[in-house]
């Protein structure tokens, strides 16, 4: 693979069970230009479209431009469920307390 930010795209993409078409049609951009990214690596994507990707895969965009990190970080994993968790309405967000509070009684 041509660059890592291309490589974990790929991975993220795959393990998502998600195609080329399916990402692309999430972050409101054509096929190809995923593929230019995760294959060539001679796209860059602009801070916008590198957010949408980070949402679309349910990671960061600093997990995806660090070469350093190969793999998502626990830190990481917290900000994406706490990005899930904020997007909710209200009434959801208070039902998954409710399950935390008593799955934390239950100790």
């Amino acid at each position: 693979m041509a660059n890592l930010l291309g490589a974990k795209i790929k991975e993220l993409r795959k393990a998502k069970g998600l195609t080329l078409e399916q990402l692309a049609e999430q972050i409101g951009s054509g096929k190809s230009y995923i593929w230019e990214i995760e294959n060539r690596g001679v796209k860059r994507p602009s801070a916008e479209k590198l957010a949408a990707i980070a949402r679309a895969l349910d990671t960061t965009t600093d997990f995806l431009v660090d070469n350093g990190m190969t793999k998502p970080t626990d830190e990481v994993k917290r900000e994406v469920f706490f990005r899930k968790f904020e997007s909710l309405d209200e009434e959801d967000q208070q039902k998954i307390e409710d399950i935390i509070d008593a799955w934390s009684k239950k100790k």
